[in-house]
């Protein structure tokens, strides 16, 4: 690759800005999603009654349920993070693409 574009690419104010509010979301999502399992994991190692607790007619754990939303949740965690990679980081994606397109 041109050592030229690399650095007009890098020098881009749009550029950074995607660089900046992309990693900043991806690390927000990201830590949500680690607490979320860690404080499982954590929970059925120092206080597994809690999860142990039986629900219904005693036939299965509270702790199955919990497990389902997690994956859940971080399905749905995934989706927001594509919806706005396809929209505002695509957009800003194809600004910078547009500013340095003369060098390609």
């Amino acid at each position: 690759m041109n050592d030229e574009l690399v650095q007009r690419i890098k020098n881009n104010s749009k550029y950074q800005e995607l660089v900046k509010k992309r990693s900043s979301f991806a690390l927000k999502l990201s830590i949500f999603v680690l607490v979320m399992f860690y404080a499982y994991i954590l929970t059925i190692a120092f206080n597994p009654s809690v999860l142990g607790t039986l629900t219904g007619e005693g036939v299965m754990t509270i702790a199955f349920p919990v497990a389902a939303a997690i994956i859940v949740v971080s399905f749905f965690t995934t989706l927001v993070y594509v919806k706005r990679a396809n929209g505002e980081f695509e957009d800003l994606t194809n600004e910078v693409k547009n500013d340095v397109k003369d060098l390609l």
